[in-house]
């Protein structure tokens, strides 16, 4: 268990994620494995206890690209200390039956801020959506957003990678998440600027570019917009 984090806590976030069977919900510590889970997550796996699930990673209770991407995510938060947020991705669910879902994972830290374990979830989209309904690049861009922010990320650019006309993308956008193309690209550059804004270390010029914003004008009226308050008045209250 992360040192900073008691049994009492954990046990009663998993009592409360044991009641959404939508949900799959985990702890790890540090070396990426399992200290805690939800009764979904076991379930999801065909397995019949937590204890099955205790101590292992991912890629030790699921085969194939189930179980190595995931693994792969939790060692890039526990070496970076980004955290992953509503990352779509296709998971397993029973033997044979993948569900897509929206995946958070964040970084668990100590009194000096080292990073000791990771905090997630998975939860089912809340639309019902077949596997071969969300083409897998489009989930294959949003993650190449989700890394790099670039400023070239557009509308018609997340088309082109998806392989979907500008029409199609915009229905599948506001299906899933509720918004149109624009609207979840500039959700995704805000909330990894709030993000990076707990840094004092990072200047909001520097954050800015790091989020795609052509100039820091730019980027405090799209913030403002978003969050009733400029950068500078976010990371003071922060």
């Amino acid at each position: 268990m992360p040192p900073h984090v008691s049994q009492v806590e954990v046990a009663l976030l998993e009592r409360l994620f044991d009641r959404s069977p939508d949900v799959a919900f985990f702890v790890k510590d540090a070396a990426g494995r399992y200290v805690a889970v939800n009764e979904s997550l076991v379930a999801r796996h065909g397995l019949k206890s937590k204890s099955q699930v205790i101590g292992k990673c991912p890629r030790d209770i699921c085969p194939g690209d189930f179980g190595r991407i995931p693994t792969e995510q939790d060692e890039r938060v526990l070496r970076t200390g980004r955290p992953l947020v509503d990352h779509l991705e296709m998971q397993w669910h029973r033997p044979h039956d993948p569900v897509w879902c929206l995946t958070t994972k964040l970084p668990m830290l100590d009194s000096n801020g080292a990073v000791v374990g990771l905090i997630g979830f998975s939860r089912d989209l809340r639309v019902p959506v077949e596997p071969h309904e969300i083409p897998k690049d489009f989930a294959h861009a949003l993650e190449e957003f989700e890394q790099c922010l670039s400023s070239e990320v557009t509308p018609a650019w997340l088309a082109r990678r998806s392989k979907l006309s500008s029409q199609r993308l915009a229905r599948l956008t506001k299906r899933l998440f509720g918004l149109t193309p624009s609207q979840f690209i500039t959700k995704s550059r805000i909330a990894a600027a709030s993000r990076m804004l707990r840094d004092p270390d990072q200047s909001v010029a520097e954050i800015a570019h790091a989020c795609g914003f052509y100039d820091h004008s730019a980027f405090t009226r799209a913030f403002r917009s978003a969050t009733g308050m400029t950068p500078s008045e976010f990371r003071t209250q922060r």
